[in-house]
């Protein structure tokens, strides 16, 4: 991701005096009016406004009520991110205060109140943006007309929600389940960690509809209509897999589905080919799915990242999460990675081996990789294949990990991560149209 740099402008004040006709003495400057002390009554209500990212405001609506204490929540439509609840909420005088935490990691609005507008700075991942709130009655969301209808699940969490796209003048259908990459992820292929979007998951939503294939994608636990539902301190990988074969479950009790197929893309690869293992599906694919374990995966993408002394650190503390031990101690670069409360869930990744996985698996089977994808080499796409001759290898001249067309050089690549016009790398979808076709055993 690259890094934005905020300038800061220094205001200068000028003092203007006034002389008197009469000795040419000072005149004393007028009183002010003491500053209002602003009460928590006036905080609540609805507030509309957006954060200054570069290229595109980001439109937020954020909404506060109070019982014996403020609380409040968040709307972010271009990340999907609805009703997600906000803490630590503060009003001292006119500084007002309050958080969210995305999967566990606090991002702060920290500003000051003046005759129903707030404004200040948010926080997030080190970097810092001016916002501005208005208070008023709820705006629309600025997004697109959505072509999707919500189902839901039932988890112990509460319920679990996911779009459904269905091709147009069709009662059935063949469906693909979408399952998104790690982090707090979208069901669009979006992440609030990384300013921008890039629609991935959509676009192939999208494309399926055109030849005549529904699909349901689902927002990560933490990401989306699905933010509320994560703990990040009990969650399991399990979790994922259980959250796949539920909604597996439902598609297949649906009868205007005339076949499913599973589709995972990067850590959704492996949710998905544990999901499909028991599910009695119709076809699997895995989209730049790595072939090893997680924790070898990571230590490649850190030794690529970071000076020797850190990168050696890492594997001490990978070591350490293997044995079932909580590091506490976590230097500032590799508190994003490391952070203490994540790491059962890192251990309960790590014990996975994709290959082993997919050696399993006895429905036609695709394997899906860039060539310059940066975080899941296509090296990784032969591993598995390897481990599954049985199934159909695709690698995609030039493509990156958000599926696009996009140059090796890293800075270039990146740069199509926040861009959502970029289609679809070329030959992309052909190659999973035929093989969904063939093997739901269509025309």
């Amino acid at each position: 991701m690259k890094k934005v740099w905020i300038g800061l402008m220094s205001l200068l004040f000028i003092t203007l005096v006034a002389c008197s006709d009469e000795e040419g003495t000072k005149e004393e400057p007028p009183e002010q009016e003491p500053e209002k002390t602003y009460e928590k009554e006036d905080l609540v209500g609805t507030w509309n406004g957006a954060i200054e990212v570069p290229d595109q405001p980001l439109q937020i609506i954020v909404e506060f009520d109070k019982e014996e204490e403020l609380t409040g929540n968040i709307d972010i439509p271009r990340q999907q991110i609805e009703d997600f609840p906000l803490t630590n909420i503060s009003l001292n005088e006119n500084e007002v205060t309050f958080e969210m935490a995305l999967s566990g990691t606090p991002m702060p609005f920290k500003g000051s109140i003046e005759e129903g507008k707030i404004t200040g700075t948010f926080t997030q991942s080190g970097q810092s943006f001016p916002f501005t709130l208005e208070k008023g009655e709820k705006t629309a969301k600025q997004e697109t007309p959505s072509k999707d209808t919500f189902l839901s699940i039932d988890t112990e969490e509460g319920k679990l929600q996911g779009a459904l796209m269905t091709p147009d003048e069709q009662s059935e259908y063949p469906v693909v389940l979408i399952i998104p990459g790690s982090g707090p992820t979208t069901r669009d292929g979006n992440s609030a960690m990384i300013p921008g979007k890039n629609d991935s998951l959509l676009k192939i939503a999208e494309a399926l509809k055109e030849e005549g294939i529904a699909s349901l994608r689902y927002d990560k636990r933490g990401a989306g209509k699905n933010a509320s539902l994560v703990n990040e301190s009990d969650l399991r990988f399990e979790r994922f897999v259980k959250d796949a074969g539920m909604w597996i479950e439902l598609l297949k009790k649906d009868e205007q589905f005339t076949n499913i197929a599973v589709l995972g893309h990067s850590q959704g690869s492996l949710v998905g080919m544990m999901a499909a293992e028991d599910s009695d599906i119709d076809a699997y694919i895995s989209v730049a799915g790595p072939g090893r374990p997680f924790d070898h995966v990571l230590l490649d993408q850190l030794e690529r990242a970071l000076p020797d002394n850190l990168y050696q650190k890492s594997q001490g503390i990978v070591q350490s999460i293997q044995n079932g031990e909580v590091v506490e101690d976590i230097e500032e670069p590799l508190t994003s990675t490391f952070k203490p409360s994540t790491q059962p869930f890192l251990k309960s990744w790590m014990k996975y081996d994709p290959a082993e996985q997919i050696r399993e698996l006895t429905m036609p089977t695709l394997i899906v990789n860039g060539t310059h994808d940066l975080q899941v080499p296509p090296e990784e796409a032969e591993l598995l294949s390897a481990a599954q001759p049985d199934a159909e290898l695709l690698l995609i001249d030039g493509m990156n990990h958000v599926l696009k067309k996009a140059p090796k050089e890293e800075s270039e690549n990146l740069k199509t991560y926040e861009d959502p016009k970029l289609p679809l790398a070329d030959g992309f979808m052909d190659g999973i149209v035929s093989f969904l076709e063939e093997s739901f055993g269509q025309d």
